[in-house]
């Protein structure tokens, strides 16, 4: 048996790979949609809204208008990896016909991924290890193949679902560094 180490990077390490108006962009889709979510991740989200986002002038930020909780949600994504993985668990759920296709796409292409309705939130974080020869486009070509109508998503909701289901971030790519000697844990 191999001494492997597995690594973990916290969810909310996503917001470097993520630009700024996207990031609002997909707060702003998940508290907008909360009827749409799993009535457990729902509470787990407004619980942490309560807990973790600052609303000047609202004890309880969960019952401020939806454009001063989005702002001030956007701050409790970069610093909590509790929320940012429990905000991403919603908008998968709020997509789940894109993420349902996504699991179909990688599980296709051979990668070990959890079920699709799997909660993510749940686990450590993003695994470090990314395929080097499965890069965005790549796989956005195969998704274009293999889904009909592949035209409704935008390349930003499909990257985010990809790195969401296969659980991974492409920190490898990033980095350049050989995929078989990543070793070490994120703080």
């Amino acid at each position: 048996m191999s001494q492997e180490k597995i690594s973990f990077l916290p969810f909310n390490a996503i917001n470097e790979f993520m630009l700024v108006e996207y990031r609002q962009s997909v707060i702003q889709d998940v508290l907008s949609h909360l009827d749409n979510v799993n009535q457990d991740t729902r509470r787990d989200l407004i619980r942490m809204i309560k807990d973790f986002v600052q609303v000047p002038g609202f004890r309880n930020s969960a019952q401020a208008p939806l454009p001063l909780k989005v702002k001030g949600a956007i701050s409790a994504y970069q610093k909590s990896a509790d929320f940012c993985g429990t905000t991403l668990q919603a908008w998968s759920e709020i997509h789940a016909d894109l993420r349902d296709h996504v699991h179909q796409l990688l599980k296709g292409r051979d990668w070990e991924i959890l079920p699709a309705e799997t909660n993510r939130a749940k686990l450590p974080g993003f695994l470090t290890v990314w395929p080097k020869d499965e890069t965005y486009e790549v796989l956005e070509t195969a998704f274009a193949e293999q889904v009909a109508n592949s035209t409704e998503y935008v390349d930003d909701d499909i990257r985010l679902m990809l790195v969401w289901v296969s659980g991974r971030l492409p920190y490898d790519l990033m980095t350049g560094e050989d995929t078989q000697s990543v070793e070490g844990s994120a703080e």
